[in-house]
């Protein structure tokens, strides 16, 4: 029987992401959209709190620490709840981090994980996403050959973080196109590789400070040690399975930050001698946003737990996914809504939250936990 109710460790993890990301996040996450900007000292600060090196075992450089998907969905929220775009951008080594924990070789293990255990942020990502309106998950239409000393990669992704600084690329292609999850690998890319073009950077209606970029792999050749899991390869849904647990996670803090703010204003705003919040059809919104925001939270922790489990919990993940996505729209359109005009105009944040809110029903594999 699963019980939700967290422990001293995590309700001291969970106060903790909440005070950094009222501190760090919070202040400057309207300036970082206006210039599209992401702070490397902010990756510094973020990289400081031990994302990387507190679930990597002590043999590899970390601290041991254990991982949970659970725990991982409860301080991604807070951190969304601060601003998405940055928490994205600054946990963006955990993309290729936590892919070489769950199915690394040890050979790939020694190389890679004590480079995630270091003082400085290390720069490195991963690229699942491709631009077509078809677009499916399992059905990757970048392609790898495996030939005897090597793997040659060919296609295009869209929407990858950090390209343009990232040290690797951890690349999610196909064995042969319409093979579906099982015919999926992963292989470790260096960005300078002959044949990787790194194309400027995306402008896309909402996580403007996080820099995205559209990657084009033309006959790349990668060595097969490079290939992770070595012969065994990776378990694909898994991963996409841990990567939509996290991200909806954060549209829950992205939702619930918009609840938030907009109950509070409709405390304050007065009309016709009295608060607005007392108006039957702001105080329904309200409602509704408050009940839908405990939903997704539950329907995260649930998946997470799952997954902390070792189960398959790809029916989880994927009703999840779409819940998720459909009800962060309905809460940040209404938390607009509640403010009428000022809802409207760049004054109040949640024009913000609604604009990255729309991006959490197209996006897949940009977080992981």
């Amino acid at each position: 029987m699963a019980d939700f109710t967290l422990d001293e460790d995590q309700k001291q993890i969970q106060d903790m992401m909440r005070k950094f990301a009222e501190k760090e996040l919070r202040p400057i996450a309207r300036d970082c959209d206006e210039e599209d900007k992401l702070p490397a000292d902010l990756l510094e600060k973020v990289w400081e709190l031990g994302f990387c090196p507190n679930i990597i075992p002590e043999k590899y450089g970390g601290y041991d620490m254990g991982r949970s998907a659970l725990n991982a969905a409860i301080m991604v929220e807070e951190l969304a709840w601060g601003d998405a775009s940055l928490a994205i951008g600054a946990l963006s080594p955990l993309l290729m981090a936590v892919p070489i924990l769950e199915f690394g070789t040890e050979e790939q293990k020694e190389e890679w994980l004590p480079k995630f255990c270091g003082e400085k942020f290390y720069p490195a990502t991963a690229a699942l996403m491709e631009r077509r309106i078809t677009f499916e998950p399992t059905d990757l239409h970048t392609t790898v050959e495996m030939e005897k000393e090597v793997m040659v990669l060919n296609g295009a992704k869209c929407l990858v973080p950090l390209a343009d600084q990232a040290e690797q690329i951890l690349v999610y292609a196909a064995t042969a196109k319409g093979a579906g999850a099982a015919a999926i690998e992963a292989v470790i890319v260096d960005r300078n590789t002959p044949g990787v073009t790194i194309g400027e950077r995306e402008k896309n209606m909402g996580f403007k400070p996080l820099p995205l970029f559209p990657v084009t792999f033309k006959d790349v050749e990668v060595p097969m040690t490079r290939r992770l899991g070595g012969n065994k390869g990776i378990q694909f849904m898994r991963l996409l399975n841990l990567s939509r647990a996290n991200l909806c996670a954060m549209a829950v803090g992205v939702s619930r930050a918009s609840n938030e703010y907009a109950i509070k204003y409709a405390k304050e705003r007065f009309a016709f001698g009295e608060p607005i919040a007392s108006r039957q059809a702001v105080a329904w919104m309200l409602g509704e946003s408050a009940i839908e925001v405990a939903g997704m939270r539950l329907m995260v922790w649930r998946t997470a737990w799952r997954l902390d489990r070792n189960e398959d919990a790809t029916r989880d993940a994927g009703l999840t996914k779409m819940y998720c996505a459909d009800k962060t729209m309905l809460i940040t359109d209404y938390g607009v809504q509640v403010l009428g005009g000022h809802g409207y105009i760049r004054e109040h944040p949640v024009e913000l939250w609604f604009r990255n809110g729309r991006g959490f029903d197209t996006m897949e594999g940009l977080a992981i936990g």
